[in-house]
Formats: structure tokens, C-alpha cells, sequence
């Protein structure tokens, strides 16, 4: 049995980590609210624009954009997944990076060879191990997504459909539900379709629009914010999934550190009583041998 100073030493370890956790779920608690009004803010421009590209996939058939345009003939496809830098976030990462994992066994069964690009350590770490071929990687972005410093190594993948080198691009990220559930997502960023708008497809309603300078400009441009405003708003969902897993991770580490800490002093209490009832009885057996 283990003596009361190494219980004490193993209650004073536990104690160290649960103030450990303590803070980082009250840190995590700080970040996860300013993430969340981060992804809350980008998600109306985000979704407006997305229906003004799905309803320019139809509405103009003058011009169609490289990124409207459907292609099966190059047989290799590219995916980009957004994970965290850090980890301490439960399994947020592992379901993210499960469903990328069977997504590119899927295509590979069909003959594709696949193309990623990895926003996060995690990810990138996960490629190396798995040997996919990852053509450009972000990480380190903080707590604040910056455009600039992802579109560039996402910019690969979209210029290589435009060429006709890729089939489709695909977005692998962890979309926030709520504070206890995150959900992982699987999103074909191209081509591009109209499938949100596909409750409306049977209406009356038909949409047109007068473009100005010309059809090629504005709608070359409006893609390009559209791919922009989807990468921004998945790598903002995961910022604030990851606060919210890291801080319900850290939370259930604290309370597990507690309940530790209970069974350890119970442990120490049974242990001194045992070592002072063993004291009494050598000292009344040493008395009435004298």
C-alpha cells in the first residue's frame, strides 16, 4: 500500500493539473465568445452571396465562369481541410479528419488521385503521417483568421481547376451547432452549384440582372469573393468550435481532476487511521507485556 507522503505528492500533482485546466477552460470560455461573434458576423455575407452565385449559375447563360462548369476528365480531385493548431479540444479534429479520411478512400476506389491543402497543424500532421500529397499549407493563423494568409495556399487548388487539372475541390471543416455540439462538414466548394436554391426551382420567379461594367468582369470577381467568403466563414466556424470543444474538454478535465483528488484523500484518511491504529495497538501490546 502507498504511504501517506506518496498520496499527498499524487494529490498535490492532481491539484497542480486541475488548476492547469481550470484556467484553460476559463480561457477558452473568453476566446469561444469572441469567435462566435467573429462566425456570427460573416455568416449573413457569407450565405447572401453564395445564393447570388448559385442564381447567377442559371440566370446568365452568355458567360459561364470555369468555376460553373463541371469536369470529369483529369481524374484528380483537391481537398482542402481546416483542423486547429493545438489540440486539448476532445475529438473535434478526429471526427473532421475521419470524414476526409473516407471521403478521399471514396474517391480514390474511383480512380482519382487527390490533391490537399491543410489549414491547421493538425491536418497538416495527419497528411505527412497518411503520405497524401499536400500541395500548400496555413498554419499558425491565431486566434484571428486573416484572408490574406489562406487564400494563397487555397489559391493552388482553385487555379488548377480553372486549368482543367482538377475534376472538384472539396472543403472538409467543423461547423458550429452550439456550445456543446459541433458538427463536421463535407462541402464541394467547385464547381459550383445552385442546390440552395433548389426548394425555389419549380417558382414563377426567374432571376436577371444588368451587369455593369460587363458579364465577364462582374461575375469573374463576384466568384472570387465567393470562394473568399467560404473559406473565411469554415475557418471561422472551426475557430469557434474549437473554443467551445476545447472549453468542455477542459471543463470535464477539471471536474474528472476533482473527483480524483476525492478518491486520493479518501485514500490518505484510510491509510493514516490504519498507521495510528497500528501505533496504538504495538502501544497497548508493549504496556501489558510490561
Amino acid at each position: 500500500m502507498a504511504t501517506g507522503k506518496e498520496i499527498r505528492g499524487k494529490i498535490k500533482s492532481v491539484e497542480n493539473t486541475k488548476k492547469i485546466t481550470k484556467a484553460m477552460e476559463m480561457v477558452a470560455a473568453s476566446k469561444m465568445r469572441r469567435a462566435q461573434d467573429r462566425m456570427h458576423a460573416a455568416r449573413p455575407y457569407s450565405d447572401k452571396i453564395r445564393n447570388i452565385a448559385s442564381n447567377l449559375s442559371r440566370a446568365n447563360p452568355e458567360y459561364t465562369h470555369p468555376f460553373m462548369v463541371k469536369q470529369d476528365t483529369a481524374k484528380r480531385v483537391g481537398i482542402i481541410i481546416v483542423t486547429t493548431d493545438k489540440g486539448l479540444c476532445g475529438g473535434m479534429n478526429t471526427n473532421s479528419l475521419r470524414l476526409a479520411l473516407a471521403k478521399m478512400r471514396e474517391l480514390e476506389s474511383l480512380g482519382n488521385k487527390i490533391d490537399t491543402v491543410a489549414i491547421g497543424n493538425k491536418g497538416l500532421g495527419f497528411l505527412n503521417r497518411m503520405g497524401a500529397s499536400v500541395v500548400a499549407h496555413a498554419t499558425h493563423l491565431g486566434d484571428t483568421p486573416h484572408l490574406e494568409r489562406m487564400i494563397g495556399p487555397v489559391k493552388l487548388l482553385l487555379d488548377a481547376y480553372q486549368e482543367g487539372k482538377l475534376d472538384a475541390v472539396y472543403l472538409v471543416y467543423t461547423r458550429f451547432i452550439n456550445t456543446m455540439k459541433q458538427e463536421p462538414m463535407l462541402q464541394q466548394l467547385l464547381p459550383l452549384t445552385s442546390d440552395r436554391l433548389e426548394a425555389d426551382k419549380d417558382s414563377a420567379h426567374s432571376w436577371d440582372y444588368i451587369y455593369e461594367p460587363d458579364v465577364q468582369s462582374v461575375v469573374d470577381e463576384l466568384l472570387v469573393r465567393y470562394v473568399e467568403a467560404l473559406i473565411y466563414q469554415a475557418v471561422a466556424e472551426n475557430m469557434a468550435s474549437e473554443q467551445s470543444a476545447r472549453m468542455v474538454a477542459m471543463k470535464a478535465a477539471s471536474d474528472n481532476a476533482g473527483s480524483v483528488i476525492g478518491e486520493l484523500k479518501l485514500v490518505y484518511n484510510k491509510t493514516r487511521q490504519a498507521a495510528i491504529t497500528k501505533e496504538l495497538s504495538e502501544i497497548v501490546a508493549g504496556a501489558a507485556a510490561v
